[in-house]
C-alpha cells in the first residue's frame, strides 16, 4: 500500500455535524486486511440514485465488482483520499448501535392472539404533524377512528409491534383470511412525527430491570402484564407501514433505506445525513464485547436516533441472529470518510 501524495497540504471538510480530516491510508486500523466485494455490491446498490451518485465513480464500482481485492484497494487509494470523521468538537470516537428485520407470524385479519393491529399512515397524515402519540393512538376516539381500514394485518405480541416499529421494516409470514400463507415485507411508509423514547431505558431508570434487551423487557412484561400499555406508551412513536411482496431477488435483499435502495447485511449503516451524505464509503472500526469490526460500508439510511458527526446504526441482517446483536450493540466508534479526489 502507498499513500499517493502528501495529505498535510489538503484541508479539512467541514459538514454540518462533522468535520473530515484528512489522513494517510496506513491509518486505517485493518485497511489491508478486509474483504471488498460485498462492499462494492452495496456500493452498487447506491449508484441506482442518480442524486447523490458520481457517475464515474459509479462506473468504476460497477467494473470492478467481481475483481480481486488488491486491484480494488489500489483503485481506492488512487482515486479516494481518506479522512477521519470527528465532531465538530473534535471528538474521534462516537457510538455505534445496530439494527435488524424482525421475522413474525401475522394475520390478515383479526382472529385468536394475533389482535395488535400495524397501520398504513392515516388519512391527512401530512397535514397533522405532529399526529398522534401511542397513547392517544389508544385512546382516543378521533384517533382510533383516523386509522379505521388501514390495518394492514395484526400480530399477537404488543412487543413485536413495538420491535417492528422500531427497527421500521420486517418481514411477516401471514395467514390470510382463506388459510394460505405468504409472505411478505412492512416497508417504512412515515411517523407520527413524536418523538422516539427507548422503553428499555425508562425500565433502566427506574430500577425495574437490570436487561433492557428485548428477550429482558417481554421477561419483564410476563411478570408485569398489567402495566404492558404503561411501558409501551413510555414510546410515543409510531411507525406507519406499506405492504411489499417478497420474490427470490427482494427476499435476498434487505428493505430499502432512507437512501432508497436495499440495504446490505453487513455493508450499510445508517448515518445523520448532516455528518455524511447517502452514498459515502466509510470505513468503520468498531472493537468492544459484542462484536469486533473493522470494515467498509456504505452510508445508505438514517434514523431518529442516528444523530451526531460521529455515530452509526449497522444493519446486521434479518431474523433473530441479527436481532441479537441489534438488541445488545451499543459500543465505541471511529469512521473514516472515503471522498474522491
Amino acid at each position: 500500500m502507498v499513500d499517493t501524495g502528501s495529505v498535510s497540504a489538503l484541508p479539512p471538510i467541514e459538514q454540518t455535524k462533522s468535520r473530515w480530516v484528512p489522513v494517510p491510508w496506513s491509518s486505517l486500523p485493518g485497511w489491508p486486511d478486509n474483504a471488498l466485494s460485498e462492499a462494492f455490491a452495496a456500493w452498487s446498490l447506491s449508484c441506482q440514485r442518480p442524486v447523490t451518485a458520481n457517475p464515474k465513480t459509479c462506473a468504476d464500482v460497477q467494473r470492478l465488482q467481481s475483481a480481486g481485492r488488491a486491484t480494488q484497494q489500489q483503485w481506492l487509494e488512487q482515486a479516494f483520499q481518506a479522512y477521519r470523521v470527528e465532531t465538530l468538537q473534535g471528538a474521534t470516537e462516537g457510538l455505534l448501535t445496530a439494527y435488524y428485520e424482525p421475522v413474525f407470524e401475522a394475520s390478515r385479519i383479526p382472529r385468536g392472539a394475533f389482535q395488535v393491529p400495524i397501520h398504513a399512515p392515516p388519512t391527512g397524515l401530512a397535514w397533522r404533524k405532529p399526529w398522534y402519540t401511542r397513547e392517544e393512538i389508544h385512546t382516543l376516539p378521533q384517533a382510533r377512528a383516523a386509522l379505521q381500514g388501514k390495518e394492514l394485518l395484526y400480530l399477537a405480541d404488543p412487543v413485536d409491534a413495538m420491535v417492528l416499529h422500531i427497527q421500521g421494516s420486517g418481514r411477516m409470514r401471514v395467514t390470510e383470511a382463506d388459510g394460505r400463507v405468504r409472505s411478505v415485507r412492512m416497508a417504512f411508509a412515515g411517523t407520527n412525527d413524536q418523538p422516539y423514547k427507548s422503553i428499555g431505558s425508562w425500565l433502566l431508570e427506574q430500577g425495574l430491570t437490570r436487561d433492557a434487551t428485548w428477550p429482558g423487557i417481554k421477561a419483564w412484561l410476563s411478570q408485569n402484564p398489567a402495566r404492558v400499555n404503561e411501558l409501551l406508551w413510555k414510546n410515543p412513536r409510531v411507525v406507519f407501514f406499506k405492504e411489499e411482496p417478497l420474490n427470490a431477488q427482494t427476499t435476498a435483499q434487505g428493505p430499502k433505506g432512507a437512501q432508497g435502495v436495499p440495504l446490505t447485511s453487513g455493508r450499510s449503516i445508517a448515518v445523520d445525513p448532516g455528518s455524511m451524505p447517502y452514498g459515502s464509503a466509510v470505513w468503520l472500526v468498531s472493537n468492544g464485547p459484542q462484536v469486533s469490526l473493522q470494515k467498509l460500508v456504505i452510508a445508505q439510511d438514517t434514523g431518529s436516533a442516528i444523530v451526531g458527526g460521529v455515530r452509526a446504526d449497522y444493519f446486521a441482517g434479518s431474523g433473530p441472529e441479527a436481532g441479537e446483536l441489534a438488541g445488545r450493540l451499543k459500543q465505541s466508534l471511529r469512521m473514516w470518510v472515503l471522498a474522491p479526489k
